[in-house]
């Protein structure tokens, strides 16, 4: 099996391939307008593609997926008419994964290759405040519930940015690490949006910026964007 990424330059979204094998059979999975590289590599390996696949309907993620498909007569298949594909000797399994959005999934390649797209990174986790989101507590549970659940070997290709592992993000991802029971939680004040909160944690994010995660005085849990939150409290 042989995946391939291509990021926009922008976005950091990615845009994969995943092929059984040179000249085989394949898929393309997600779109970020910059896909030129992976339909290259198609035509110049005689590679068969089965269908179009997307992890969930935001912008940065469907760029021009149903003309791609229409340009290899293959079907757009998404949550919830994804559930299981075979394209060659690639069977992949759709995994529901709500919580950033509620149709999101994450993309089971063979049991060794998971795309998370945007509910799990290298080192933090979606947000559950964009369009379409459901709650934190879905968030966790598709995270802790089941892609932590995967062998640790288990390769993850996220929607932006870099790979990780099930073994890595579950020993060092800071939001895993505090459900996990291994780090405490922070009692640190802050706004979100001019809403008074606590600020849970404070984490690195995929684009060298922060991710935070907050509980505001109703209760409520939410992992946000760290520009949405005043710290200076």
């Amino acid at each position: 099996m042989i995946i391939q990424r291509v990021e926009h330059p922008d976005w950091l979204s990615n845009a994969y391939l995943v092929v059984d094998e040179p000249g085989g059979h394949g898929v393309l999975v997600d779109g970020n307008g910059v896909i030129e590289p992976l339909l290259e590599r198609v035509e110049r390996e005689g590679t068969e593609i089965t269908h179009v696949l997307v992890t969930h309907h935001h912008a940065d993620h469907v760029v021009d997926v149903e003309e791609t498909a229409e340009h290899f007569g293959v079907p757009v298949l998404r949550h919830p008419d994804l559930e299981r594909v075979t394209s060659g000797s690639l069977e992949i399994e759709a995994i529901p994964t709500p919580g950033h959005c509620a149709d999101h999934l994450a993309l089971l390649f063979n049991g060794t290759d998971c795309i998370t797209a945007d509910v799990l990174f290298k080192g933090t986790v979606g947000g559950t405040r964009a369009p379409g989101h459901t709650t934190f507590e879905d968030l966790k549970s598709s995270i802790m519930d089941r892609l932590m659940t995967l062998p640790g070997e288990t390769r993850l290709h996220p929607g932006h940015r870099q790979p990780t592992t099930v073994a890595e993000e579950w020993e060092n991802n800071p939001f895993i690490r505090i459900w996990r029971g291994l780090d405490g939680e922070s009692s640190d004040r802050c706004r979100v949006a001019g809403e008074e909160a606590t600020l849970v944690l404070w984490a690195p994010d995929y684009d060298g910026g922060n991710k935070a995660w907050v509980r505001f005085e109703s209760g409520e849990d939410a992992v946000v964007g760290g520009s949405q939150v005043d710290r200076d409290v």
